[in-house]
């Protein structure tokens, strides 16, 4: 996984503040490859609960990884019970890496 152990703690540490303690943070996409080059980050986040505003929650975790990552496009998904299951969240929960 193209993600330094300090970065991946931080990911997990911006997540939780953002959708709180119980989130599941899963790394999917590109960066999975070792051997590719760029690219952006693509993540997950699997909520327990019920998300009230999920596009607010994605935008707002997107904004702060990018300047975490020094300016690199972060792609949020969101998994919660209220949100509707598409294809691109199996590929997440079959080929992605918790954090």
């Amino acid at each position: 996984m193209r993600l330094t152990e300090d970065q991946a703690q931080a990911i997990v540490r911006l997540a939780r503040q953002v959708a709180g303690s119980q989130v599941r943070v899963r790394v999917f996409g590109s960066r999975l490859d070792d051997h590719a080059h760029g690219g952006d980050l693509d993540i997950m986040l699997e909520l327990p609960e019920a998300v009230e505003n999920p596009a607010l929650m994605a935008a707002r975790i997107s904004a702060k990884l990018s300047r975490l990552m020094h300016g690199r496009k972060v792609d949020v998904l969101l998994s919660a019970p209220n949100l509707m299951r598409l294809p691109i969240h199996d590929m997440a929960f079959s080929e992605g890496r918790l954090l």
